[in-house]
């Protein structure tokens, strides 16, 4: 994997129409957000499909990206990610409530081969989560790496969309605070 620094310059480059920064861009991050994609979505033609969709936009988007605002993987996962969710919340052929223990299984256990590979800054993230009592931490796991709505959330917690929203927000709160943001 290249360094932050690398991938920012291969940005750059890409923002002025680089095709080969795009290729190398594409070799050094295509695992990582195929992996983002693939643990939402459970399903490889879709995950190829969203990949294929996530590259074309950050070929048209290189120029916005600003590296004061986030990491270069994180800009690029947050592309990934919102378009998996769109298909998702979609429901598409294969629906949430359909097969409710599908959306769960990254919520409950990580991938060997991603633990493998966890940056310093995933490690602080996900020990930042640990410290929230367990049914927030599947709370924000569902909402934010699995996608699932306030309302499907509220649902499945048994609990009102508004509590939900609070109970997110302080989450975040307590979990920006842990990162020292």
């Amino acid at each position: 994997m290249l360094t932050p620094a690398e991938l920012v310059g291969l940005i750059e480059a890409v923002a002025k129409g680089d095709q080969a920064a795009f290729e190398r861009l594409y070799a050094a991050t295509r695992a990582k957000l195929y992996g983002v994609v693939l643990r939402i979505l459970r399903r490889q033609d879709l995950a190829e499909e969203v990949i294929q969709e996530t590259y074309v936009k950050i070929w048209n988007s290189a120029g916005q990206f600003n590296a004061a605002l986030s990491s270069p993987i994180t800009w690029m996962a947050s592309i990934a990610r919102n378009r998996a969710i769109d298909i998702v919340r979609k429901k598409s052929e294969a629906s949430i409530e359909e097969e409710p223990q599908a959306m769960e299984v990254a919520a409950e256990t990580a991938d060997p081969l991603a633990r493998r590979e966890m940056t310093e800054e995933l490690k602080r993230l996900l020990e930042c989560i640990g410290r929230l009592e367990p049914d927030r931490q599947r709370l924000v796991l569902l909402a934010y790496y699995n996608g699932w709505s306030r309302e499907q959330l509220a649902e499945k917690f048994s609990a009102p969309v508004n509590t939900v929203k609070t109970w997110l927000r302080r989450s975040m709160l307590d979990i920006r605070e842990c990162l020292g943001l």
